[in-house]
């Protein structure tokens, strides 16, 4: 499965997120070149990703910081150690 997210670092969510199926790879990369086209028409500074994961369970686990605040990931991290 293929994420499309849109991130704003600044306040720290996410303010778009669509999947696509694995044979759908060029219209993600569509997707996320008409986010990227506009976003920069509007200079908005915003991350736009493509991630590939199993489901959204794994990528929620291997991409925490984009559905994790800082103090979520500062506790997971503290309980970890």
């Amino acid at each position: 499965m293929i994420f499309l997210i849109q991130y704003d670092r600044s306040s720290g969510r996410i303010v778009k997120m669509q999947t696509f199926k694995n044979s759908e790879r060029q219209k993600a990369n569509n997707s996320r070149l008409a986010i990227e086209l506009e976003l920069n028409q509007q200079c908005i500074e915003h991350e736009v990703v493509l991630l590939e994961a199993e489901n959204e369970a794994a990528l929620r686990k291997t991409h925490r910081r984009y559905f994790e605040d800082l103090r979520e990931l500062t506790k997971s991290l503290a309980g970890s150690l």
